[in-house]
């Protein structure tokens, strides 16, 4: 896997808002581009700058014209109610000339019909909603369509699945252009996991325990931060029952209803989350990346990584450390 050539910085987001836009691709758009945490400039931009009818009987007043897309960093296709509308060729034009000034796009649902009326999928691999994958394979041939994924992009072109994955794109969006704290304060903002597991998806869920309010903290919640502040500690289902003050078998359970997932795969899925925090940020030696998140060596470490994130540690460091969007 070749390590990509850093991009622009990503600060001016500009938004496609349609006739007949779905107000909940929409409104993520709004709640994750809005967000104080990372600091982009929300531009919402429509034909003619005119008042805009959403699904739901929303209305909005663009930011600006067609035109505004043009000097953004980033833009986003929201999908339609009726995901095989024709689209206006004003805004096929707006979007080509977006795509030829290199400016990263990426839709959300449905959007992705918006980028193949625009002729944006040709030879690309794109997703849209399950439901509606095999029209968008019958009506534009010529993209690669897949439906088992969450989202799918190769830096210049981004499509994302239905309703919760366009979040999913968003953030990973944000994470490659602000790195993994701000899209994980986000995510927490709007009580998501700052990444789901799941066909092409990119990175490890990592639902972080925010911090409890005096003498409110749950014994489950007790231990898990217990073991966020000692990775290195060869933990066991034991040791994190006896943090919790619970049986073994107990715990295993009541861990498994509340996060939906074992103790012992949350705490792999913690000590990789934590490798990559430490290859983004410091210029420690993957040795001791993997010492202080619990790994025995380099070595132990790599299967792991590899299977979670798709390259090496040390590829992923060249990769991922202070690009943009890939």
């Amino acid at each position: 896997m070749p390590s990509p050539s850093p991009s622009p910085p990503l600060n001016t987001v500009g938004c496609l808002l349609l006739d007949g836009v779905r107000a909940f691709d929409y409104a993520v758009i709004c709640e994750v581009w809005s967000n104080r945490a990372a600091d982009f400039t929300l531009r919402v931009c429509g034909p003619d700058g005119t008042r805009v009818r959403l699904g739901g009987g929303l209305e909005r007043v663009p930011d600006a014209g067609l035109e505004g897309l043009l000097d953004c960093d980033l833009v986003l296709v929201p999908g339609l109610e009726d995901a095989g509308a024709t689209v206006d060729p004003a805004v096929v034009r707006a979007l080509r000339a977006v795509h030829e000034r290199g400016v990263p796009i990426a839709s959300l649902c449905a959007g992705a019909f918006v980028l193949a009326q625009s002729g944006l999928l040709e030879g690309r691999t794109a997703t849209t909603h399950w439901a509606l994958a095999g029209e968008l394979a019958r009506r534009h041939p010529a993209a690669d369509v897949r439906s088992d994924v969450l989202f799918t992009g190769d830096g210049a072109i981004w499509t994302s699945a239905g309703v919760a994955a366009g979040i999913d794109l968003c953030l990973h969006l944000v994470r490659a252009a602000r790195g993994e704290r701000a899209a994980a304060a986000i995510a927490r903002a709007m009580v998501t996991a700052p990444f789901r597991a799941g066909g092409q998806a990119q990175f490890i869920p990592s639902p972080v325990p925010p911090t409890p309010a005096a003498g409110t903290e749950d014994p489950l919640s007790r231990a898990r931060r217990e073991v966020l502040a000692a990775l290195d500690t060869p933990w066991t289902v034991r040791d994190m029952a006896r943090a919790a003050l619970m049986s073994e078998r107990t715990f295993a359970r009541r861990f498994t209803e509340a996060t939906g997932t074992t103790p012992l795969r949350w705490l792999l899925e913690q000590r990789l989350l934590a490798a990559q925090r430490l290859l983004e940020e410091t210029d420690l030696p993957v040795g001791e990346v993997a010492a202080r998140c619990g790994f025995s060596s380099a070595v132990a470490l790599r299967p792991g990584f590899v299977r979670a994130v798709g390259v090496p540690p040390r590829e992923y460091r060249r990769a991922f450390r202070g690009t943009r969007i890939r």
